[in-house]
This record gives C-alpha cells, structure tokens and sequence, in this order.
C-alpha cells in the first residue's frame, strides 16, 4: 500500500461535503492564479505534451536555455535574470513539462530522461544547435539527463544550485509532496493540497529562500501564485516523488558517460541542498564549481547579477 502523508490522509478522512467544498475552492484559487499571472510565450506540441517557452534575446548569438525547478515556472528566471543575458544571447526560458502552462501525458513523465527528451523536442523544432543548459535546482538534474543523452547536442552546462545526487528522504521542506498513489495525488490536488499551500506559503517560501528574503512580488512576478492549481500540486509532487531514483541512477552515470563540460553555482548557505555534496562533488565529472557565502537556494530571484556573471564566465570558459 502506498505510504501516506498527513494530507493524504486528511484526504481520506474528510467527509464528502467538505471535500466537495473543498474541491470547489481548489478550482477558484487556479482561476485566480492563472488571471494574475497568465501565459507570456508560445507553445510547442511534442509527442508527450505541449512546452510553453519565451525567447528573447539576439537571433543568431549563442542560445542559452533555462530550466527552472521544482514546482517552479520560467517567471523563475524571467523575474530578474533573462533580460540581462539576453543583450549578448539567445535566450529561452521554459517552463519544464508539467509546470506553469507546459502540460505533460502521464506521471511517468517526471523521469529524468523523458523530461530531457521533451525539452530537445523543442530544440529541435526551433533549430537550436549547441545550446549552453542553465539548469536550477531540479532544472539541473535535467540538465545533465540531456547532457547525458545527447553530449553532441550541448555545448555546457552553467548550473544554478543543482540536484546532481540522492538526497536521502528528498529535502525536508518538499517531503509533504512525496505521494506514490497517482489516484490518491490527484485527489489531494483536488480538495486539500491548494488550500493547505496557500496557508502554509509564508512558512514554505521562508525555509527555501533562507537565509535571504523572499521578495514580496514573488506571488507575481516570479510566477509562484501559478503553484495554487491542481495541476502544479500533481506535477511537483510526481517530481518529488521520482527524483530520488532517478537521479541516484543518472549519478551512476558521470564517472563514465558525462563529458560535458561547464559549472555550478552554489550558496553556502543552501538550506535545501547541500552544497558540498551536490555541487563540489561534480568536479570530479569535470564541473567546476563555485561557492559563494552567505547565499541560499533561490539565486535566479535573490543573485541575479551573480548569476549573469557565473554564466558570462562559464559560456566564455568553454571550448569554441
């Protein structure tokens, strides 16, 4: 039988009536959500989803692609970063399959290798060659899935922050997410889990932006009001749930398979991952990586200005 957490049971404990009004409250908060913060690109079809993505920057300059985290969305990268890489690059910011307005076919789907195969999809269709990956966070992990698939296919990998191994139990501040039943996630997505999300927002963002601030606009401007929908709970929580293995397997993976090179990013004081053992580590791969004090896990929203200059460095480091 499925473990489950104290949502999920609170789940199956409430009687219909409240579940239905519960239900009806999930499905107002994901109006609200999508009214405020609507979407800004264009669509792609692949065969597993559709990837909703912006470009911006200079036509023919190296392409830079970013891939958010999880329950993350590209406004994660568009709130402060993308513009300032988009004077010298071609940038496009995604959002990963099954965040923010990109959709995705199954659960199965949040495995590291169909997630990678989906976003080359995209590249393929616009044509982009070589790219440079800026991968946060989880966007890391599937950064280096596609790294790893397709070596040919990428230039380097500029990472934000990144899951590159296990983390025994996942972080603490998403283990609520963790639910093996499909069934029973989607009914959490449905009743309880939106409006539980919306009490527990200042205490969530406080643990994974420490020890910096979360900015007040982040609901906004960042994209995060975008989490309060049913979709977004079933999307982070089948990520949640399937990192663990797959990123244990894709580790087994660097010592033989992963040549591509580039660079992580870490703050010291990452309350989320642990920045010796998810970024020192991959210098034995080849990556280099850098350190910075005082610095948490956001550092798309909270370091912009050291992130442009962590990626100007690494696109520069590589081979032409």
């Amino acid at each position: 039988m499925p473990v489950l957490n104290a949502i999920s049971l609170a789940a199956l404990a409430l009687p219909a009536a409240l579940l239905g009004a519960t239900h009806l409250s999930t499905r107002r908060m994901a109006r609200e959500a999508e009214a405020l913060v609507p979407p800004v690109g264009q669509f792609h079809q692949t065969p597993h989803g559709r990837l909703h993505y912006v470009e911006m920057g200079q036509p023919d300059a190296q392409p830079l692609v970013l891939i958010h985290g999880l329950a993350g969305q590209l406004q994660h990268f568009t709130y402060a970063l993308a513009h300032r890489l988009a004077t010298d690059f071609r940038v496009i910011a995604l959002d990963r399959p099954g965040c923010g307005y990109s959709t995705r076919n199954s659960d199965t789907l949040a495995r590291l290798p169909a997630q990678a195969e989906m976003i080359q999809n995209l590249l393929d269709a616009k044509g982009i060659k070589n790219p440079v990956l800026v991968g946060h966070s989880l966007g890391g992990a599937v950064s280096l899935a596609m790294a790893l698939a397709a070596p040919e296919n990428v230039r380097g990998l500029a990472l934000l922050a990144p899951v590159t191994h296990s983390v025994a139990g996942g972080p603490d501040v998403f283990k609520g997410l963790i639910v093996n039943s499909p069934m029973m996630r989607r009914l959490m997505a449905n009743t309880v889990a939106i409006p539980a999300a919306k009490r527990t927002a200042e205490t969530m963002l406080t643990q994974i932006f420490a020890p910096e601030a979360c900015p007040d606009d982040f609901l906004d401007r960042a994209g995060g009001v975008l989490g309060l929908r049913p979709q977004s709970f079933i999307t982070a929580s089948a990520d949640a749930t399937m990192i663990d293995q797959a990123i244990t397997e894709q580790a087994r993976r660097y010592a033989r398979d992963l040549r591509t090179p580039g660079g992580v990013l870490f703050g010291a004081d990452d309350t989320v991952l642990n920045a010796k053992e998810q970024g020192r580590s991959m210098e034995a791969y080849g990556l280099r990586c850098r350190i910075e004090p005082g610095l948490g896990h956001m550092l798309p929203i909270t370091q912009p200005a050291l992130c442009e200059e962590f990626i100007r460095s690494t696109v520069a480091s590589l081979p032409k």
